[in-house]
């Protein structure tokens, strides 16, 4: 699945295959990827505009036009494609933008769960108001605020748009993994300091999953261990890694790194 990381590679895409190149044609090949608006209102709201610089919030990608803005959540599946105008599309390229110098930028997805919406500004902020911060720039002291108090699992939380935009399953159980914590913790029983780790730890995991345009299989983190067949070996200790489903998704981590008990001086405040 798509997550921030994912997601901030295909605003790449679109900023070099686009930005600044006008929307001569726009094909919908599969309207069942839009949302709220016609494959024909897209194409007379879309083309002869061009495309301007786009932003990414969690997995929310924003693509600009000086009108309208083109707002793409990927779902499971989804893809953004730079191709030449003349290649022949992929059976899952669902929606076409053709543009001025022979490129195609194409929406590819096989699920089609999420897909494409069109709004003004105004409107486009309110389809992003139920996100919370973007992950890889919120600040400390409101990851600090969303975290506090609150009640659930920590591999919830992670994964709740609301509290943080942009993680998700295989980001979450990375960070976790990494700072030694385990999914199921309570999130109100973290210390300042599992915090304070917690925040740096997912700093860190971003900022190299970014510059990787995914969180990277390596062999020296979870993610690379993850999916090998018989529960593989935890890479830092050597444990055979545990799964379960924690907050409903298929959740990996370590029984020896990440135990389960929470702090004595937290179960003792909770008593």
């Amino acid at each position: 699945m798509p997550e921030l990381p994912d997601v901030e590679g295909f605003r790449r895409v679109l900023a070099d295959c686009a930005q600044g190149r006008t929307i001569q044609r726009v094909e919908v090949r599969d309207a069942g990827v839009l949302h709220g608006v016609s494959a024909r209102r897209l194409r007379s709201e879309l083309e002869g505009r061009k495309f301007t610089e786009p932003e990414r919030h969690g997995k929310w990608l924003l693509a600009h036009t000086g009108g309208p803005t083109l707002l793409l959540h990927f779902g499971m599946t989804g893809r953004l494609v730079c191709a030449a105008a003349d290649e022949e599309p992929h059976r899952h390229d669902r929606v076409l933008f053709t543009l001025r110098g022979d490129r195609q930028l194409r929406y590819r997805d096989q699920r089609k769960l999420k897909g494409l919406w069109l709004a003004d500004d105004p409107e486009a902020a309110r389809l992003l108001d139920d996100q919370g911060p973007d992950a890889q720039s919120i600040a400390r002291a409101d990851f600090d605020a969303a975290l506090t108090g609150r009640r659930g699992r920590l591999k919830a939380a992670l994964t709740d748009q609301s509290v943080c935009a942009g993680l998700g399953n295989l980001l979450a159980d990375e960070i976790l993994w990494q700072s030694r914590l385990h999914p199921s913790r309570a999130t109100g029983s973290l210390t300042e300091d599992e915090r304070a780790s917690l925040y740096r730890t997912m700093r860190s995991v971003l900022r190299t999953s970014v510059g990787a345009g995914c969180v990277p299989p390596r062999d020296d983190w979870l993610t690379g261990h993850r999916d090998d067949p018989g529960r593989a070996p935890c890479p830092r200790c050597g444990t055979r890694l545990s799964s379960a489903r924690v907050a409903g998704r298929t959740t990996y981590w370590c029984p020896h790194c990440q135990p389960e008990r929470e702090p004595a001086s937290a179960s003792a405040s909770a008593s």
